[in-house]
């Protein structure tokens, strides 16, 4: 068996481990909704400073698209069904983002490393709290190099991960930003701090909901890293 199946079969172990934990996560959390609220308003401020303005017209995949929660929120910002796709490793995950994204959104399963996709034939790869469960190095810069050669020259990835450890959770573990660089050598990147973090939502959430945008004010509590890296465009 080669390292990078070893490292596909590991990360279906760590999910397993994890299902029980899945319902702090419920979009019913106001620490949850907030999250997602704020990194939509994010990732939208970085489609305009990039010029991404016609987002029917482009072609996006997620890697690891879960149950297909982030592609309906794309979708319902104006991209396109026929033109977004999906890549999951877990299969009980794909048919769930199956049962609920449209039947013109195209999905994968297995190893993302291993599809056989077009090189340059995506304006935006997609990725988010995917590199945080690889914990074997060379297996996630075999990704990234995957993921990068399907972007087309003046598209980018789109990154949102956390870049502290859990030591809660052994299963995971952060990406600094310093990391994302070197995954992408050759990328221009433009980051931006969000997400109060998670304990710390979860806890002021319970006294009251706008607590969330309170603390989150303080940059040194925000957790994650969202991200546009640009791939450069050809030369005219």
């Amino acid at each position: 068996m080669t390292q990078r199946h070893d490292e596909a079969d590991a990360v279906t172990q760590r999910y397993a481990r994890r299902a029980a934990v899945d319902s702090r996560y419920s979009l019913l959390r106001p620490e949850v909704w907030q999250t997602v609220q704020e990194r939509q308003r994010a990732m939208l401020g970085l489609f305009v400073r990039h010029g991404l303005a016609d987002l029917a017209s482009l072609r996006l995949l997620e890697v690891g698209c879960g149950s297909g929660g982030n592609l309906l929120e794309l979708l319902r910002l104006g991209f396109r069904p026929e033109h977004v796709a999906g890549a999951e490793l877990l299969p009980e995950r794909l048919a769930a983002a199956r049962a609920t994204l449209p039947a013109a959104t195209v999905l994968h399963g297995g190893d993302a490393t291993a599809l056989a996709l077009e090189a340059q034939s995506q304006d935006i790869v997609f990725v988010s709290t995917v590199f945080s469960s690889l914990l074997d190095d060379a297996f996630q810069q075999r990704l990234a190099e995957v993921m990068w050669r399907w972007v087309r020259p003046g598209g980018g990835v789109l990154w949102y991960d956390f870049t502290v450890d859990n030591p809660a959770n052994r299963d995971v573990r952060g990406v600094p930003l310093a990391r994302v660089r070197q995954l992408f050598p050759q990328g221009r990147v433009d980051a931006r701090r969000v997400t109060l973090a998670p304990p710390i939502a979860r806890r002021v959430a319970r006294v009251h909901p706008s607590l969330y945008t309170l603390f989150n004010t303080v940059p040194a509590l925000r957790t994650h890293v969202l991200a546009w890296i640009a791939k450069p465009d050809l030369p005219r």
